[in-house]
């Protein structure tokens, strides 16, 4: 996902920690999470426990107090959710 041009990368920060310190790590079945960005590109992973703990996260996050301001700054046309198995 790349910010709104008007976000700077210390304010998106901020509100990512509090998304994943409010919501993402208190839901079951959460591992670890991590954010990383390449210039304009931002990379948040997660690990779970299983897929469903992930569905679960995924459907819980729009009710998230801390979502409606992660969401409000980012380009939303630019975010894609995508599950992966770990192979090793």
């Amino acid at each position: 996902m790349n910010l709104k041009d008007d976000v700077s990368v210390e304010a998106f920060a901020a509100v990512d920690k509090a998304i994943e310190d409010q919501h993402v790590s208190k839901q079951p079945g959460f591992v670890s999470r991590e954010t990383a960005v390449s210039g304009h590109k931002w990379l948040v992973i997660v690990h779970w426990k299983s897929a469903d703990a992930a569905q679960a996260s995924m459907d819980s996050f729009a009710n998230a107090p801390a979502a409606a301001e992660f969401m409000s700054m980012i380009d939303a046309s630019t975010m894609t959710m995508t599950r992966y198995d770990v192979v090793r």
